[in-house]
């Protein structure tokens, strides 16, 4: 088990570019999330762990000019889905500390707040867990108009909560069989929808934690579940490649996004919804074609 306070050994392994078990060891035993010295084992590897396909992340410039000219044309998406009265709805999904929130943010930052909206919902009260699993999440959709980014979604019934053990197995069966319909009964209703599920590699999520827990502006992201996340990795490779399996469907997909480097994952997420999206004065050139590197269709 990776360090938290306790001692003992964690036998995870990235499933994108397994380790052999004896550098998997090696490399939950040097982790220790209270030192403040990150180890250059991790550290060192972090970018390229999980098979990240560049060796350097993009630099500060480039993303910042690349990122102004795509947030200019989710301005005219957003405008075009006002005029139309469309609803759009997307989903981010992954691994704790994968970067979500981040990737949701930047969609957002210049987007006009009264029609665009990110939703992170805390875990269901009492009366909640007593209703159709899907209730709490379908008073959130958009109305026509406006446009709802996810952060986490109903998706928490096949990972967390069945990995945490807050739900049965039952339960998690009954989602999965049920929620490749729920989602078919939203794109023939004419809901705009994307999934995307954001991948790290081990070493990365571990630089992430590390720098949740000893930088003083980000120890509020860290949480009980987090560190409960660092010792089930396996578990949570398990439930993830289930949720690909069985719910990534031809009107619904799954959008896989290497998300090692931040930067690059931001900018593809929204390079996808506009290459993907018909809207006026669409400026091809600024939108440019998604990097398959880093962005794809699940196969």
């Amino acid at each position: 088990m990776a360090k938290t306070g306790n001692k003992g050994k964690n036998k995870g392994s990235d499933e994108a570019n397994s380790q052999p078990s004896g550098a998997d060891a090696e490399l939950a035993r040097s982790f220790d999330i209270n030192n403040p010295v990150l180890p250059p084992a991790i550290a060192d590897h972090a970018l390229t762990s999980g098979g990240f396909p560049y060796d350097s992340e993009l630099k500060k410039k480039p993303y910042g000019d690349e990122l102004t000219e795509l947030q200019l044309e989710l301005l005219k998406l957003q405008s075009h889905i006002q005029q139309q009265g469309q609803r759009f709805i997307a989903l981010f999904e992954g691994r704790d500390a994968s970067g979500k929130g981040s990737c949701i943010r930047r969609f957002m930052e210049r987007l006009n707040s009264r029609h665009a909206r990110s939703v992170a919902l805390s875990k269901p009260n009492e009366e909640e867990r007593g209703q159709w699993y899907f209730q709490r999440y379908v008073r959130h959709f958009p109305t026509a108009g406006d446009m709802v980014l996810f952060d986490r979604s109903w998706y928490n019934r096949a990972g967390v909560e069945r990995v945490m053990n807050f739900c049965t197995p039952e339960q998690t069966e009954k989602f999965l069989r049920d929620v490749p319909d729920f989602e078919a009964l939203i794109v023939r209703d004419g809901f705009a929808f994307f999934k995307f599920y954001l991948i790290i590699g081990r070493e990365m999520q571990l630089v992430r934690f590390h720098e949740r827990r000893h930088n003083p502006f980000k120890r509020w992201k860290i949480t009980d579940v987090d560190l409960a996340a660092i010792d089930k990795w396996d578990d949570y490779t398990r439930a993830q490649n289930e949720i690909f399996a069985r719910t990534s469907s031809e009107v619904a997909p799954w959008i896989i996004v290497r998300a090692n480097d931040q930067r690059r994952a931001r900018l593809e997420t929204i390079r996808w919804v506009l290459f993907h999206s018909d809207y006026p004065d669409k400026d091809a050139k600024a939108v440019g074609t998604p990097d398959p590197k880093i962005i794809s269709v699940r196969a």
